[in-house]
């Protein structure tokens, strides 16, 4: 049998760490979680004032517990088109273009799923002709890894003339584009500099 020394040397962990257990979430904390995520979704105008007022906590609580679950007020904002510095923009495919067979359209999108014991990231693939949900992943992080696997598990049951996505990170990283560029074939990446993913600001519900 393999010494714990060993073991962590295996696995590239200080042998220190072995020992630490995370510390279990704050309740108070987990419950102020929850409630904001409620706030949200009935106001998702609000910045991390009103949100502090409407919680009874102080701004910078408002603003970490906000970075937490990764929201962000919605309103308009100036320069949306202006891309950051070496962010590839993908050209929107899909304006008034008929959805009208299985393995047109996929997409794929980012939500998070409150838990008892703190959240959890869900990504899920979907056909939007027969609104098929063909594959899913949770993650309890933002990583393009747990994508990445919803991506190839997706891919058994065919291949998209056009994959849409949002610009998030995960979605225009090179790990990700480069897994649908080695998907090209003859009949399908065929739009666009040779690869058929589009790219929307609003999403992958964005029509």
């Amino acid at each position: 049998m393999l010494s714990l020394r060993r073991q962590c040397q295996l696995l590239g962990l200080a042998r220190s760490s072995y020992y630490w257990r995370p510390r279990a979430a704050n309740p108070a904390t987990l419950a102020l979680l929850r409630r904001l995520d409620e706030v949200y979704i009935q106001r998702p105008f609000f910045g991390s004032r009103r949100m502090a007022v409407e919680l009874g906590i102080d701004r910078k609580r408002a603003q970490r517990l906000m970075r937490i679950l990764g929201v962000e007020a919605l309103y308009p904002k100036p320069r949306l088109s202006r891309p950051a510095p070496g962010h590839r923009i993908y050209p929107y495919l899909l304006r008034d273009v008929a959805i009208v067979r299985p393995d047109q359209v996929w997409s794929t999108d980012i939500t998070y799923i409150p838990m008892r014991g703190g959240f959890l990231y869900l990504v899920a693939v979907m056909d939007w002709f027969s609104r098929y949900v063909l594959s899913w992943e949770l993650s309890n992080t933002l990583e393009t890894g747990f994508c990445l696997t919803a991506l190839d598990a997706a891919f058994r049951f065919g291949q998209p003339e056009i994959f849409n996505t949002d610009q998030g990170a995960q979605f225009t990283s090179d790990d990700f584009t480069g897994a649908l560029l080695g998907r090209q074939s003859a009949s399908a990446w065929t739009a666009a500099d040779g690869l058929s993913t589009t790219s929307s600001s609003n999403g992958c519900g964005d029509r």
